[in-house]
């Protein structure tokens, strides 16, 4: 009974650390979708860019389409993984 719930406790334990630490983005010029280790933990799992490759400027954005915006640049772009 005792190794039943320090292996589900290990496994919820691996689960959210995954959960934190890693992540999916859709590249913002083919719409692939790409696994990556976040330098940061957050909540979030995926990622996208509402501009895309459109000419659409930031302020242009609804906010929600700029808090997206922001963490692809953070977690994605400035990290070089798609340029």
């Amino acid at each position: 009974m005792k190794n039943k719930i320090v292996i589900g406790v290990f496994i919820l334990a691996i689960s959210i650390t995954i959960r934190f630490f890693c992540g999916v983005y859709r590249h913002d010029e083919f719409r692939e979708n790409h696994f990556f280790i976040k330098h940061s933990p957050i909540w979030k799992w995926e990622f996208y860019s509402p501009q895309g490759m459109s000419d659409l400027k930031f302020e242009d954005l609804s906010k929600e389409e700029q808090i997206e915006q922001k963490y692809f640049n953070e977690y994605i772009k400035d990290r070089g993984l798609s340029l």
